[in-house]
């Protein structure tokens, strides 16, 4: 499922370069899908909408996580052929490659009945990228530092939702850069508090008080993103429009599943060229999955 950062507060940067993030995480309905089985040897095979120019080396996060996870663990997991269909867009800000590797590190402990060491899982995640974690535990959190430090939310309220992708790939590297922090320099405030409201409305008013301190830099590099938002803000049945991670995919929240389903089907004959998918966003069962 793809990740959403509903709030992401940058609260510093490292001395070594990493920037500290405070995020609240949750999970889409929408999402790519992975197909796994045992193998002679390690494969990946791409499809879908937004299959195109991906690498099928090591280069892809969900191959090189199924082969560290058999290289540290070779008396736990062998070669896989991974059957990966992208349906979600390309260096977007909602986590497509870390879902990816993360759904791949779960498939391998369910294809081989074996499960390495937790705390072990999650070190391996963090090498992968700093979303990987987060989309492993596949729950609701609150995630800290560069990503290694997670606390879930094990009840979250669903919250109706429209994911939308003005169509430009957004270099996380760049944003960063843009926002203009030195190493070692403090950043924004954390956000306040532990608790969350328990109901889809109530938090959606909490949200509004947060923000995402990487939007202005992606709209100063992409105006696209300022332009996205702006649709979205200007529907009355929008409850809070926000971009995700480093961008371009921005999320509106409306006041429930009707009124969500009416935002997407509007915007997608209003813009035939973007991403629109209708989806609830919270805690999404992974055990069928």
């Amino acid at each position: 499922p793809a990740k959403i950062n509903l709030a992401l507060h940058v609260t510093g940067r490292r001395a070594d370069g990493y920037h500290q993030l405070d995020s609240l995480v949750a999970f889409a309905s929408a999402g790519d899908v992975v197909r796994m089985e045992r193998a002679d040897a390690f494969s990946l095979e791409i499809t879908g909408p937004f299959s195109a120019g991906l690498p099928v080396d090591d280069g892809n996060l969900a191959l090189r996580a199924a082969r560290l996870a058999a290289r540290r663990w070779p008396d736990h997991f062998g070669p896989v052929r991974i059957r990966l269909e992208k349906t979600l867009p390309i260096a977007s800000g909602i986590g497509g490659g870390s879902a990816d590797a993360a759904a791949v590190l779960r498939a391998m402990t369910r294809l081989f009945s074996n499960t390495p060491p937790q705390d072990g899982m999650m070190e391996l995640a963090l090498e992968l990228g700093a979303d990987v974690p987060v989309c492993l535990a596949g729950r609701a959190c609150r995630m800290h530092g560069v990503g290694e430090r997670l606390q879930p939310f094990p009840a979250f309220p669903r919250l109706p939702a429209i994911l939308v992708n003005p169509g430009v790939a957004v270099s996380t590297a760049d944003v960063f850069a843009a926002l203009g922090l030195k190493p070692g320099q403090g950043g924004a405030s954390p956000m306040p508090g532990d608790a969350l409201p328990p109901d889809p409305a109530a938090l959606t008013a909490a949200l509004s008080s947060l923000r995402n301190d990487l939007q202005d830099p992606a709209c100063a590099l992409h105006g696209e993103i300022a332009g996205c938002l702006a649709i979205l803000r200007d529907d009355p049945d929008v409850r809070l429009a926000r971009m995700s991670g480093s961008g371009a995919t921005c999320f509106a929240l409306a006041g429930d599943e009707g009124a969500a389903r009416k935002i997407a089907a509007q915007l997608k004959k209003a813009r035939p060229d973007w991403w629109i998918a209708q989806a609830g966003i919270g805690n999404i069962d992974l055990t069928r999955r």
